[in-house]
């Protein structure tokens, strides 16, 4: 214990360098892009429709420290009543297809519809599993109509903050 406990003293700290901060004026561009488009905050609620949560763990991610979606102007609500966006994870099943329209419906006008991930946008392998069947209706765009659609099995933190963006462009 006592070479292993002097090793330790010897060594000292090992971590990894502190990342870069990311540009202040381009979070406030960002903040501004949006308030130009939409005039306030863009709201999201997300809808798992039937997914195995892996893309739910990375858009969670969003809201740690390191990707700040919050700082951005980008904030998650609880009801479809308030938000701009869905973001539909996952293939529909058959018992979310009807909470999925309700939601769709409730959203207000303009609103946008991101599928996230290979399940939710019914391509790649993982994709290809979920054609409709006897007990999913496959990908969202089957029950709901979509916008954007992030492939990925999961799609990275990124890749979700880039389609996020591509979805608010493209209105």
């Amino acid at each position: 214990m006592i070479p292993l406990l002097k090793r330790i003293f010897r060594t000292g700290i090992v971590t990894e360098p502190v990342p870069a901060p990311a540009e202040s004026s381009e979070i406030k561009q960002l903040s501004n892009e949006i308030l130009r488009i939409l005039g306030r905050a863009l709201t999201i609620r997300e809808v798992d429709a039937g997914s195995c949560n892996a893309c739910e763990l990375e858009i969670h991610a969003l809201n740690n420290p390191y990707y700040n979606l919050e700082g951005c102007g980008i904030k998650f609500v609880a009801s479809p009543r308030h938000a701009d966006m869905l973001l539909v994870t996952g293939p529909v099943t058959k018992n979310m297809e009807h909470a999925l329209k309700v939601a769709y419906d409730c959203t207000p006008d303009p609103k946008l519809v991101v599928a996230v991930g290979d399940c939710g946008s019914g391509c790649g392998e993982v994709g290809a599993l979920f054609a409709p069947n006897y007990a999913t209706c496959g990908a969202v765009e089957n029950v709901i109509p979509v916008d954007i659609r992030i492939p990925g099995c999961p799609p990275t933190p990124t890749a979700l903050m880039q389609g996020i963006l591509a979805a608010i462009t493209a209105r």
